[in-house]
Formats: C-alpha cells, structure tokens, sequence
C-alpha cells in the first residue's frame, strides 16, 4: 500500500536505479513524496527521478553524486544502495583476478564509497536512513558465485558495522537480503545457478522488484526508528538464520 506523503520533503538517492531493484525503488519513494535522485551509469533513470550519471565503484563520483544531488535537490536524508552485479556464472577455481576485483569493485567498495559520503551531512543534522541491498548469498553462499558470496556477506558486516558506529547519531542504517528476484540482473547467469536459488525457496518463485521496494521504503522511512545495523531477508522462506 503506497503512502502518498511518508517521504513528503525528503531528498533520497538510490544507486542502481536504472534497472531491477534500484529502479522500483526509486519509484517506489517518488510516488510516496520523495525528491529523487538515481546515481547509475545510465541516465534512464524515469521522468520523476534526476539522474546522476557515474560508477559506484569510483569514490570520487560517488562523492560528486553526493555533492550534486545536495546542491540542486536539498541534504541527503536516504540513501538506498541497490548497485550490483551477479558476476559470472564460474566455479571458484576459475575465477580469475580481473572478474574477483570487478565484482567486489561494484558490490562491496561501491556500497562503501557511497555510505562513507553521506554520512557525514547526515550525522551533521541529526536524521538518516541507509539501506544497502545485499543477498541471501551473503548469508549462504552460493555455488557458481564465490565472488558474488562474498561481496554480499561484506555489505552485510559493512552494515552492521556502520549501524554500531552511527547508532547515537540519528542516523540508522539496515540492509536486506533477498533470495533470487526477477531482474534484469538474472541475465548474467546460467540456468543452472538460477534453478539453484529458486529450488531452495519454499514459495516456489521468484520475489519481485516491488516486493523488495515496498521492504526498502519501510526501512528508509522515520517510522525504522530502533532498528540499525540489521539485516532483513525478503526470501520467500529461504533464510533460516
């Protein structure tokens, strides 16, 4: 259910907000009274939300988001982090050095970049809500994705880690989990590893991206008030811890 004022005069930034996750949430908390900005290499970001052109992976644009999304739309009060890739579909052996550091770059350093600069205008004022996108693979690990894996479990211990260091400043900071979520994200891997993930979902499918924004905007509203450095599955009964 939409709650038309919740972000009424709110400024948030998604990472990632031309596709999957990003996209739908991003829309999600426009159509709830956000002034959005969505930071991805593509500028089809949708009508309501400004786009901000850059790579998560290189600190000094995540900086420079930051920087523009504040002077033209106001302080950063959210920040929602769904940038990622899936990586190949490889057995760890062969992962080499360049696809390990290409996945890490953009799942675990982008989450980082993007967080450390916000939080200072955020603790600054007394208010804000961080919520990074990592993976029930985080939790698990997955086969076929040693990279991946790894990169969500480290958005989860960044999380958890960022939560303690803010926890008295006002600004709270979550993430969540999800099992496998019908994005374009899925293109990147074999059959094989995606029948894996859907297998071990007691719901039989597939959650979606609104399913998932509708979780974010809970998080990175006021009403998330007692709860930081916590991590929120969405799996459709996957998650057993």
């Amino acid at each position: 259910m939409i709650n038309d004022h919740r972000f009424s005069g709110r400024v948030a930034l998604v990472t990632g907000a031309a596709s999957g996750i990003g996209a739908a949430v991003a829309s999600r908390l426009a159509s709830e009274g956000a002034h959005v900005a969505g930071f991805d290499l593509s500028d089809a970001v949708g009508d309501e939300v400004l786009a901000v052109t850059g790579d998560v992976a290189a600190s000094s644009d995540a900086e420079a988001a930051v920087e523009r999304v504040t002077r033209e739309l106001g302080p950063i009060d959210v920040l929602v982090c769904a940038a990622g890739i899936p990586g190949r579909s490889l057995r760890t052996v062969d992962v080499d050095d360049a696809e390990w550091r290409r996945v890490m770059a953009v799942n675990a350093d982008g989450v980082f970049f993007c967080n450390r600069a916000v939080i200072p205008g955020m603790v600054e004022r007394g208010y804000g809500r961080i919520v990074n996108v990592a993976s029930i693979a985080g939790k698990e690990g997955n086969p076929m994705a040693a990279a991946y894996s790894a990169s969500k479990a480290a958005v989860i211990a960044l999380t958890k880690a960022i939560g303690k260091d803010l926890a008295r400043t006002g600004v709270v900071v979550n993430c969540v989990a999800p099992a496998v979520i019908e994005t374009p994200i899925l293109a990147g891997l074999s059959d094989e590893h995606i029948g894996y993930m859907v297998e071990r979902i007691p719901m039989g499918r597939m959650g979606t991206a609104d399913e998932v924004a509708a979780l974010v905007a809970w998080l990175a509203s006021a009403e998330c008030s007692f709860s930081t450095g916590a991590t929120y599955d969405i799996s459709g009964g996957r998650a057993v811890y």
